[in-house]
């Protein structure tokens, strides 16, 4: 009995490590039938692409940053992804673009940016669509245009997808 446990976890640890090894190695879903070589792959910078039928890749910008073409309650906009950001943040004078008017006395939170302590208007955008991606219900929040320089896709929408990653010197999102 002893002997088939031994064995059995033996079996357990190889089927665990055997293929991270073949794929660090290479060697992964390849057969000794058919070894041909695989053509080299150029890596090119492409626009935002479905990569299936509810996720996006994201290519690097010339900035190395993250940047997207979306959509605001239907309207589009430019975001820069930022998984240190708690919320979406938009400008002011995008956010008028879109309708969205925050009067003075809205501007009731702080916060903390490269610029100093900015004031800012909570929001609620009905849908945030990024690629196919989308997200409704969307906390958000209204800056000056002194206070952010872009507008940013934080958390607040990023933490209600079903996973995003950094894959490859892309951005994944899937709903």
């Amino acid at each position: 009995m002893r002997t088939i446990l031994m064995f059995a976890a033996a079996a357990l640890l190889i089927a665990g490590i055997a293929p991270r090894y073949l794929e660090n190695a290479g060697l992964r879903g390849q057969t000794a039938a058919s070894p041909a070589p695989q053509p080299a792959r150029l890596a090119v910078a492409a626009p935002s692409v479905s990569a299936g039928p509810r996720s996006v890749v994201i290519p690097r910008d010339r900035r190395g940053h993250f940047a997207v073409e979306g959509s605001v309650d239907g309207r589009r906009i430019q975001f820069m992804v930022d998984t240190g950001a708690s919320s979406v943040a938009l400008r002011a004078s995008d956010a008028a673009r879109l309708g969205i008017h925050p009067s003075q006395r809205d501007y009731v939170g702080r916060s903390a940016t490269a610029n100093g302590i900015a004031r800012f208007a909570p929001i609620m955008l009905d849908m945030v669509e990024i690629g196919g991606v989308t997200v409704r219900n969307v906390g958000a929040i209204v800056m000056s245009d002194e206070g952010l320089s872009e507008n940013l896709l934080g958390l607040s929408f990023l933490s209600r997808l079903h996973r995003f990653e950094y894959r490859e010197g892309r951005l994944v999102l899937e709903e």
